[in-house]
């Protein structure tokens, strides 16, 4: 399935300015494909979106492919599309689908304090994605792991940066000092998503922006469109800002188990650079987006504390449903891809006793949050 996913995407690479176009998920993708490939029939209206999944897989592909519009788009797809005002209304209608399931399953914002000293506090007996890679990780589990996170971590700081305009004072200053660091000090080999491609190209994978999209399902999906939900809004603004603080204080400590997961299989430097860097930088950025970006945007608008709140619940919340999902595909022997990544060379070595079979199909997806959390580098 995974080569013909694969080859699929390959077989429509078009002009310069993007990945190509995946294959559909479903009613909302293939109408919302055939639009972008240059088709002038009608999209789906708002019975369609209604009764799609919130966390489905139709509809997160769908979500990612509108957002994606304003990032680098798509191979052959012109950038007027970007402000196709049909697409622009079922990317509406989507993201009102997508957010009613989000407050639904967080419920009312919790008390801001309280909702981020409860992402400092680990259960002794930790869970979640790095908690099992360094525990049982193998080369295969790793580079399914990096996949997942591709769609992200390819352009890692981008959609956070649609808030600074909406800032000011010490929100806008603190900001813009973290991400600084996150776009490598001014040096372009340093900037965190070079260092995310080279730890693809380290662990034997592609690392062109958006090659494995065919292959990542909704649970990451959905990850990586909360931050394009809550950054292309001025009214979310501090939403984004509470996700921005969930995942710079839970980051360090997943980073330090998964560089050290990496150096017990045996990776090379160059895949383990980006989390080293980020056990490093994000125990430092974990203070200052606290005081200065949360507390300057709370002093300037102290009415956006709940928004704040929503923001990193959501993220903690999705971070729950992502966990669940891979780690219980590899507790089941199975591939948390869609697609197994046997196709791809130098999957493993072959004489790695410790990496699993590669069992076809797609890993269960997680219906609700679990006691897991992984928060994203």
């Amino acid at each position: 399935m995974t080569t013909t996913l694969l080859r699929e995407q390959d077989a429509r690479t078009g002009p310069d300015g993007g990945p190509p176009l995946p294959p559909p998920r479903g009613e909302l993708t293939e109408a919302l494909v055939a639009r972008l490939r240059g088709a002038t029939g009608p999209l789906p209206g708002r019975r369609a979106t209604e009764a799609a999944d919130p966390y489905g897989e139709d509809l997160q592909l769908a979500l990612h492919l509108a957002y994606e519009l304003h990032y680098r788009g798509f191979a052959g797809v012109p950038d007027a599309a970007e402000w196709d005002p049909d697409v622009l209304e079922l990317r509406s209608r989507l993201e009102l689908r997508f957010e009613d399931a989000l407050r639904a399953a967080c419920g009312p914002p919790g008390d801001l304090d309280e909702v981020f000293e409860a992402m400092l506090t680990e259960p002794h007996e930790g869970h979640g994605v790095s908690h099992y890679l360094i525990r049982h990780g193998t080369w295969h589990h790793l580079r399914e792991h990096a996949v997942l996170r591709s769609v992200h971590q390819l352009r890692e700081a981008d959609p956070h940066l649609w808030v600074v305009p909406r800032l000011q004072g010490r929100a806008k200053a603190g900001m813009i000092t973290i991400q600084y660091d996150e776009y490598g000090c001014g040096r372009a080999e340093h900037i965190h998503a070079r260092l995310y491609a080279d730890l693809l190209g380290a662990l034997g994978l592609d690392p062109a922006y958006g090659h494995y999209l065919p292959v990542v399902g909704a649970p990451a999906l959905a990850n990586a469109n909360l931050m394009s939900l809550l950054g292309l809004h001025r009214a979310r603004r501090g939403a984004l800002v509470g996700h921005f603080a969930a995942l710079e204080i839970g980051s360090s400590p997943a980073a330090s188990r998964i560089a050290a997961a990496m150096r017990r299989i045996g990776t090379d430097e160059a895949a383990q650079r980006f989390y080293d860097e980020h056990v490093e930088a994000d125990a430092v950025h974990e203070q200052l987006v606290r005081r200065e970006v949360v507390g300057g945007l709370l002093a300037d608008e102290p009415d956006l504390a709940p928004d704040v709140a929503f923001g990193a619940e959501a993220t903690v919340h999705l971070e729950d449903v992502f966990a669940a999902s891979v780690t219980r595909a590899w507790e089941n022997g199975t591939t948390a891809l869609r697609a197994p990544l046997d196709d791809v060379p130098g999957d493993a070595p072959p004489d790695d006793p410790s990496c699993p079979p590669r069992a076809a199909g797609t890993g269960p997806r997680a219906e609700a949050p679990g006691e897991d959390r992984e928060e994203e580098a």
